[in-house]
């Protein structure tokens, strides 16, 4: 019989090993969250490139790996793959009394990691379009009695004021109404996928002086219903204009210029830092 407990304990200083953060709670709160309380009764499949295997058995030392987990396979939506999630988390560093959103948050897992970096004190709001995944993940969640599940649209509905948002769905363009939602001091993390050749990580954060934007690995997630098209006016930049974007801004509070990486509606990337002076 296996053990578990070593087997998540292991793998939650995998998980904080290579997220590279100095938080020792990120560590903490791997190996506290069991991840098969959020995965439905094994054995499960687990997804190996283009193909999918599935477990031997209904063991959850299984589950304590890289590994990512179907949800509906059909719909190609999966539980994410831990390191990918271990290194966002860490880069947006959630601190106790903050107020984070979560978009896509699927049954849940990473959700209550969320919920319990911003413990105590903080808040999270979980916003799934799937509604059986909604009703999952609201039921997996029972126990965290500061997170909050919306089975909706989080592009059409009003985003709660927050100091992080966490997106796990692709989009052509964070929408204005997320970047409006972020408060001074904010981080988003979101995968921009403006083409199929353009697969990026962005970390946004919200200055004084407008949002400051970091590509800063390749990523690719299942693309967000009602931000993933491309509108035929849009600017859509290369693989290196995108590497190059360093801010984010909305068209109603300046006008598109000559350092425009990309133009989506109301919403552009330029090459320079928010602030920078002309011709900087």
């Amino acid at each position: 019989m296996s053990n578990v407990e070593d087997a998540r304990k292991f793998y939650a200083r995998l998980m904080a090993a290579n997220a590279a953060s100095s938080d020792p709670r990120l560590e903490d709160v791997f190996a506290s969250v069991p991840r098969e309380a959020f995965l439905g009764p094994g054995p499960w499949t687990i997804i190996a490139g283009k193909g999918k295997i599935t477990t031997p058995s209904a063991d959850p030392v299984h589950l304590y790996q890289n590994v990512l987990v179907a949800l509906d396979a059909d719909k190609g939506i999966n539980n994410g793959e831990p390191f990918l999630h271990a290194m966002w988390i860490g880069k947006l560093a959630p601190r106790p009394g903050e107020a984070a959103t979560h978009i896509g948050a699927g049954t849940g897992y990473y959700t209550a990691l969320l919920a319990r970096l911003v413990a105590p004190g903080g808040t999270v709001t979980a916003f799934e379009l799937d509604r059986d995944l909604a009703d999952r993940a609201r039921k997996n969640l029972e126990a965290y009695d500061n997170v909050a599940v919306v089975h909706g649209d989080a592009v059409t509905s009003s985003l709660p004021p927050s100091d992080i948002i966490y997106v796990n769905a692709g989009v052509v363009a964070p929408p204005a109404g997320w970047l409006k939602a972020l408060r001074q001091g904010g981080r988003m993390i979101f995968p921009w996928r403006p083409a199929e050749t353009v697969p990026f990580a962005v970390m946004v954060t919200r200055t004084e002086k407008g949002f400051a934007c970091e590509p800063f690995m390749r990523s690719w997630f299942i693309p967000c219903v009602g931000a993933s098209s491309v509108d035929p006016a849009a600017k859509i930049p290369t693989r290196d204009q995108a590497a190059r974007s360093r801010s984010i801004w909305l068209t109603h509070d300046k006008a598109p210029d000559r350092s425009a990486t990309a133009i989506f509606g109301d919403v552009w990337f330029s090459s320079k830092k928010p602030g920078a002076r002309p011709g900087s």
